[in-house]
Parts: C-alpha cells; structure tokens; sequence
C-alpha cells in the first residue's frame, strides 16, 4: 500500500516564520522572495502535481491550511473536483503545540469551514475527515477523535482510542518527504530523492510477502512542484504501479480500513 500527501500551505505562512530556505531577515523588512516562493506552489506547484496525479489515475490527499484555502478559492474546489481528499492542516502556520485547547478547537474548526466551502460547490467531495498539526504533533489527538496523520516513522497504520472512541493514525512522514529532505540533513537532488524513493519502495515490498507493509509519501506546493521533482515522481510512480499487488489509497480510504481490520498495532497515548 502506498499512499501520497500534498500540502496546500502557499499564501498561509507568515512573514518571517515560514520555514524558507532562506537567510531571515530583519523583523520591520518584508521577505518578498520568501511570497515569491510560495506564490510558485499555487500558481505552478499544485497545478503541476495535479496533473501528475491524474495522469496516474490517483487520489491522493491534501493537507490544506485554512488561511490557504481562503486566498486561493478556485484552486480548492478544483482539487476537491478532482476527487482529491481534502484534510485539515490548521487554519494558519501557527504551531498547534503552543495553542490552549480552546485556541486548537476554534484553529480547525475555521479550517474545516474554510474546506467546505470550496467542497459544498463540488456535489462528490466529502467533508474533512482527518486532520496533521503543524509541525507534525500529537496534540492534535486532544480534540479530534475521528482520524489523524501526526505520527512519524510507522510502516502500518495504527489505533488508539480517544474520548472512547475508535481512533485511526495514519502515520506521515520525514524520510519520503520532500520538505525534509530539502535541507534538514543536506539537500538532496530531484534524482537522488527519486532514488530514495525507489530503496525505500523494494524494501517495504520485499517485506510486505510476510506482513502489512505501507510507503508514505509526502510532498509541498512549492517543493515537490518543480518540473525536476515531478519528473522523479512520476518515475517512481510508473515503477511502484509495475509490481503486482500495489495499491495507492487516501489517507481516509487507509484508516477506515484500520479501523475495520483485525489485529491492526494499537498505540496507547
């Protein structure tokens, strides 16, 4: 099983808390080609990933901030047109972690209005149904008890139970993501990060003969749309797509089938 995230974040990041690769620069001065670089992944990022998603006949999943969604309304509803899911990535950049509970509860629940907008013009969309902090955290689990992505590193989705109810994690990743691999431990080029990819594919497939097996996958509006890095995810794709018995599934598509499974890892939080 292998599943691909997108984030939809351009056009909600700060001024200066924005994660760019970038030096910072003084608190009072605008960091215009900090804009510019997030205007790539609306005008050019999604759109491309879009179509490299559709020209491979996937659904994938889209975490998608609110404040994103807002500024960028028809570039929403065409990926809810595209049968994409639509998941909760916060209403700004702010990091869940440092948010009270109230704060965290009022962040998603403009968030996923922010969501239905674009999804109530689109008659197949469904509503928001899982949701990955920022920074990938736990905490999000305080006031969500449906489905969620902020776990790290796990190759099978995992359970819980919150509020005493069924609780599906599907787990995100650090290692095929592209805005990690950017910079955190030296950047890697498009075709070294396609390589990876590929290593970390034959192993999960060589393992998944004896046991569930799934490949996260992970990718920015203004990182994984640039021509070179679509370019190795299509290849990668056509090469995952050639082995027999390889699905791809949405995020939400994976934790119904976690939480309908049996002897599914059960995480205690």
């Amino acid at each position: 099983m292998v599943f691909v995230s997108m984030q939809f974040e351009a056009g909600a990041q700060g001024e200066h808390d924005n994660g760019v690769p970038f030096p910072p620069l003084a608190e009072n001065v605008p960091d215009l080609p900090a804009r510019t670089w997030f205007d790539y992944g609306v005008r050019e990022g999604i759109p491309r990933m879009l179509d490299l998603w559709d020209a491979h006949g996937l659904q994938i999943t889209l975490h998608m901030t609110g404040q994103a969604v807002e500024r960028n309304p028809a570039l929403a509803r065409e990926i809810v047109a595209r049968r994409h899911e639509a998941a909760a990535h916060g209403q700004t950049w702010t990091p869940h972690w440092t948010l009270t509970e109230a704060e965290e509860r009022a962040s998603y629940a403009a968030n996923i209005a922010a969501i239905d907008r674009p999804r109530a013009c689109v008659r197949s969309a469904s509503m928001p149904s899982g949701c990955v902090a920022r920074p990938g955290r736990w905490v999000c689990c305080r006031t969500w008890a449906s489905r969620t992505a902020s776990m790290i590193c796990p190759v099978t989705p995992l359970t819980t139970r919150v509020n005493g109810k069924p609780f599906a994690i599907v787990p995100y990743t650090l290692r095929n993501n592209d805005i990690a691999r950017w910079g955190a431990e030296g950047p890697l080029t498009a075709s070294a990060f396609g390589q990876e990819l590929k290593d970390e594919f034959d192993q999960l497939y060589e393992e998944a003969a004896h046991r569930r097996r799934m490949m996260s996958m992970s990718t920015h509006d203004r990182i994984g749309g640039t021509p070179a890095r679509v370019k190795v995810l299509g290849d990668f794709l056509r090469y995952a797509k050639q082995h027999p018995g390889v699905v791809f599934m949405r995020k939400d598509r994976i934790a119904e089938l976690a939480l309908s499974l049996p002897d599914v890892p059960v995480k205690a939080i």
